[in-house]
């Protein structure tokens, strides 16, 4: 099997499953650290024909992080695809699943048994806090329904303020951010790199949390971590 992905936390997902039929990630796939495979491009605009000339078996998308259009002219070149797009923790650890299955393991890898074992019984939270969620700035983008970064954040006793936007991720003007009078605002380092000096002095009177974006987005290895890592960061205000 050959297998090019083009989600940053499946790359990481096969390469601690079975890292022998890894071929091809994007630019963005980070983890796990000294990979050494050829890169295909961006995410939102990989290099197709690097793609096709790996000759892969199988090329994995996210329907939120990649374009249809390529999952399309892929299937059109005969290419089969993989779709994930899990919106709560059970979906990615079942879509993690299938995977892996897919991939032709034996059974579930150590990584996953954590994960699971991980989110059955994560870290009990205090007083729930309605929070906002940014992701970006100039302009602010934020947490909007119907997302497995808010749903991280429910299950760790987080609540979204905007859960209920019509949209999935809202670009609400500043002014509107504070008017919902959050209790906390939680800041990821990425899609955006939100730091000390970058984001809390938006919200002067709401305590502001860093977090990882990694832990609160990526679904993979990292769920293994991300409970008890997110709730410590999440009673550490800056």
């Amino acid at each position: 099997m050959r297998v090019v992905s083009l989600v940053p936390s499946l790359t990481e997902a096969v390469a601690a499953t079975r890292p022998e039929v890894l071929v091809g990630a994007t630019d963005w796939c980070t983890h796990p650290a000294g990979l050494d495979v050829p890169r295909v491009g961006g995410t939102k605009y990989p290099d197709l024909d690097r793609v096709l000339a790996l000759a892969p078996d199988l090329v994995l998308l996210n329907e939120e992080e990649n374009r249809l259009a390529d999952a399309e002219a892929l299937r059109a070149a005969g290419v089969p695809v993989r779709v994930t797009f899990p919106r709560t923790v059970p979906e990615a650890l079942d879509q993690l699943g299938e995977l892996v299955a897919a991939l032709g393991a034996a059974a579930e890898p150590p990584w996953l048994r954590a994960a699971r074992r991980a989110w059955a019984t994560p870290p009990a939270p205090g007083r729930a806090r309605t929070a906002v969620v940014p992701v970006w700035r100039r302009p602010w983008v934020v947490l909007g329904r119907d997302t497995f970064a808010g749903d991280v954040l429910r299950r760790l006793g987080v609540v979204n303020g905007w859960a209920d936007d019509p949209e999935r991720y809202p670009r609400p003007t500043l002014d509107e951010l504070r008017s919902r009078s959050p209790e906390l605002v939680v800041l990821p380092d990425e899609p955006y790199r939100f730091t000390v000096d970058d984001g809390p002095e938006a919200f002067p009177r709401v305590p502001s949390v860093l977090v990882s974006g990694r832990h609160l987005t990526w679904y993979g290895p990292s769920l293994a971590e991300a409970p008890a890592l997110l709730a410590a960061q999440l009673a550490t205000p800056v």
